[in-house]
């Protein structure tokens, strides 16, 4: 039910490791020898709100592309659901057409960065240092590896394409292991969240309650549903007994209601109890 996906992106570097003879200079004022230090200079101010809003939409297709997949143990490649693939490439295409105009805006201000780079790297300053325009420097790709065994190697060589395979294999499982206890420990951690919100406080007094924590376990419950790979019976039946608790359930009515919010406390705690045992029995792995 799962393909590969893979999204990397190309990125301005905004620092640049100094030259032997700068990390000599520098490291003289310090009575230091200048090959038992590093140092870079940092090319551009990335507090500019143009370059952070960059960094914003990066880390956003980021967050998507993680909250869409599994982790995977090869490096960079992550699995999502097949059924999945034409809605992911739909939003990566807005992502990039957001991307390009950031980087339009971004590179308006550019020479001003460089400008006050100038300024404010002095001496160190180099024009090289800088493409002449920031249009080609920020990119986002994607693409759908094959991970399988090749093929060919059935023909040429029937050993060799059985080591793949089974390499391949061991993949998977390690992904269904990896995948398994992420949700595990996701789940665990907003529990005990919610229920120390839940909790009185020393004195007696409701903690302060957000709406986040009721709508963060709702994330947590569709993303489990469209991910799960059913490896794990008890902590699908903890995932559903934890669903039915927070069914009906709003921020409001937690706040309004000390007597829905110590059902709701003492339900939580069993939940606690019993992924606190799953995470005990869960057997070890080695996951490199």
């Amino acid at each position: 039910d799962f393909a590969a996906c893979r999204v990397k992106f190309r990125w301005f570097g905004t620092t640049k490791t100094l030259s032997s003879s700068q990390k000599n200079t520098a490291a003289g004022a310090l009575g230091a020898e200048g090959k038992a230090i590093s140092a870079a200079k940092r090319l551009i101010d990335t507090k500019n709100d143009r370059y952070r809003a960059l960094t914003s939409l990066k880390s956003q297709i980021t967050r998507y592309w993680k909250d869409s997949s599994l982790a995977y143990p090869e490096a960079g490649i992550r699995l999502i659901k097949q059924d999945r693939i034409v809605e992911f490439d739909r939003k990566l295409r807005g992502y990039e057409d957001e991307l390009e105009a950031a980087v339009r805006f971004l590179d308006e201000d550019f020479s001003t960065l460089k400008d006050a780079a100038r300024i404010r790297l002095g001496s160190l300053f180099d024009a090289s240092d800088y493409p002449v325009s920031l249009a080609e420097e920020f990119s986002v790709d994607w693409d759908f590896p094959n991970v399988s065994a090749p093929e060919y190697l059935k023909q040429l060589n029937p050993e060799v394409y059985a080591q793949q395979a089974q390499l391949v294999s061991q993949r998977f499982e390690e992904t269904v292991a990896i995948a398994e206890q992420a949700f595990i420990t996701e789940l665990d951690q907003l529990v005990n969240h919610l229920a120390e919100r839940l909790s009185g406080d020393d004195d007696g007094k409701p903690k302060v309650f957000r709406d986040s924590s009721l709508s963060n376990m709702a994330a947590y419950f569709a993303r489990f549903r469209e991910l799960n790979v059913r490896s794990n019976d008890q902590l699908d039946e903890l995932v559903n007994r934890c669903e039915q608790l927070m069914t009906g359930v709003e921020p409001q009515s937690l706040r309004d209601n000390d007597s829905l919010r110590r059902s709701l406390s003492t339900n939580l705690a069993s939940v606690q109890s019993s992924l606190d045992q799953l995470m005990v029995e869960r057997p070890r792995r080695n996951i490199i």
